[in-house]
């Protein structure tokens, strides 16, 4: 059963910072099954209307008072600190608690065929590229992604079938709480060195999640990343590799068009299995392909259904979206807040006709600024105006060891012409007296950033 963790659907279930794009999905697969539903933000936002719509009950605040004997567990995320108040009041009043990862992994155990896509990058969209391919396959699967997909209308899908497509993210360790029959791992790289100690640290976490695979499931990886050769040694499963250089699955023939969009041919152990055209751009966006062929393989879907899949994939929100076109200038927004997920989107803005790139980013928590910082110092090069707006604090505080200006003047000195506005607005009006026909405005980064481009297209 779905559910089998949860006997009675008239169980009061609470969750704390409902809403987060992963928790505003398991609230909806939970809604949508017919429980009771409660739970906190500390601010309103589109998904919470969503779910209050959908009959959730919502407090836009996070205080003890929420937190009443009658509730029966209690969800909340790796992002909640140990004092939250609804978090004491609910150990003090005896309530059952379960973090989001736990919760998902209980959802998962009703489910078969569970894939689980991991890696420091790429996660949104290899999950909705396979997303699509199943439901182009009619495996009329439950879909939680971190993000939001057109096809399924949001970040949820609840199935009724046997196939469960998940992201599985390694902060804080919370994948190692899934239980994956086929586990994607994309890429290992270093971040969340607030959690982490080190790469080798990080590298230590995907081995631990390679073998949670039993011995009948897969790993798909990528043979290009180097350090995912100690995970393939590591585990006791069937075993997948991919790449651009070498794998089990291969792309040749590669070409791309006017905008950055590749066509290719998948090749399996030197065999020609079938012939890709995406719609999403960069060299990237091939290695997610790869990674879904390779799942879709294993799950026996036919060939003619992977192409169409991929074909038909338009990108999920925050991901190289094209946000809309002013004055002859378009403005696009990306999620990338990791110098190598910079890079990547910098790199396929460059197949893009412009005349000019220029970039907002916006450094997502001080942590991951200053652990970064050198690398981040060297991921614009190519823009020919960066400005920063201040680093979004997220889940910390400042510690004043770093900041937007300091990272300003340190990118300046690699002759990127490069400036740090504090203010929304004032970014705006910079960007109405610089822009010019032809050029291309970027919004990246992990907080709201996208807001400068909406309102730069508003003005």
């Amino acid at each position: 059963m779905l559910f089998d963790f949860i006997k009675d659907k008239n169980k009061k279930i609470y969750f704390i910072g409902i809403g987060g794009i992963s928790m505003s999905g398991l609230a909806e697969i939970l809604i949508e099954k017919g429980f009771s539903v409660y739970g906190s933000d500390i601010k309103a936002s589109p998904i919470t209307d969503k779910l209050k719509s959908l009959g959730a009950n919502i407090f836009i605040n996070q205080v003890k008072e929420n937190i009443t004997s009658d509730l029966d567990l209690i969800v909340y995320t790796a992002a909640i600190s140990e004092n939250n108040p609804e978090l004491i009041r609910a150990k003090e009043l005896g309530i059952s608690l379960m973090t989001r990862a736990e919760f998902l992994g209980h959802i998962m155990k009703g489910h078969k065929y569970n894939v689980a896509i991991a890696g420091t990058h790429g996660k949104t969209t290899t999950t909705s590229m396979m997303s699509n391919i199943s439901l182009n396959a009619n495996l009329d699967p439950t879909i939680l992604v971190g993000g939001e997909l057109d096809i399924i209308n949001g970040n949820v899908r609840v199935g009724n079938s046997e196939y469960f497509i998940t992201e599985a993210c390694e902060y804080k360790g919370s994948f190692l709480k899934f239980f994956p029959y086929i586990g994607v791992i994309l890429n290992i790289d270093a971040d969340h060195l607030d959690y982490y100690k080190d790469i080798y640290d990080i590298q230590n976490a995907f081995i631990k999640f390679a073998r949670l695979i039993p011995k009948d499931g897969y790993l798909v990886c990528c043979s290009d990343n180097e350090k995912m050769a100690k995970v393939i040694s590591s585990v006791n499963c069937k075993i997948v590799t991919y790449g651009l250089n070498s794998g089990d699955v291969i792309a040749q023939n590669i070409h791309y068009d006017e905008k950055g969009c590749a066509s290719f041919d998948a090749y399996k152990n030197n065999k020609f299995i079938l012939s890709v055209k995406l719609n999403v751009p960069g060299k990237h966006n091939i290695l997610n392909a790869l990674a879904s062929i390779c799942s879709s393989l294993i799950l026996n879907i036919p060939d003619t259904k992977i192409s169409e899949g991929l074909n038909n994939f338009k990108g999920a929100h925050r991901r190289f979206e094209i946000k809309g076109k002013k004055n002859g200038i378009i403005v696009i927004d990306d999620y990338a807040h990791h110098p190598t997920e910079i890079k990547a989107t910098l790199s396929a803005a460059e197949n893009y006709p412009h005349k000019r790139i220029f970039c907002v980013f916006q450094p997502h928590t001080f942590s991951r600024t200053l652990s970064l910082y050198d690398e981040f110092t060297k991921a614009f090069d190519n823009v020919d105006e960066l400005i920063l707006a201040d680093i979004y604090a997220a889940r910390e505080k400042d510690t004043h060891k770093v900041s937007s200006a300091m990272l300003s003047e340190d990118i300046s000195k690699r002759g990127v012409n490069c400036r740090n506005i504090h203010d929304f607005n004032n970014i705006v009006s910079y960007l109405n007296d610089t822009l010019k026909d032809g050029d291309v405005l970027f919004t990246i980064g992990a907080g709201d950033v996208f807001k400068v481009g909406e309102l730069y297209l508003k003005k």
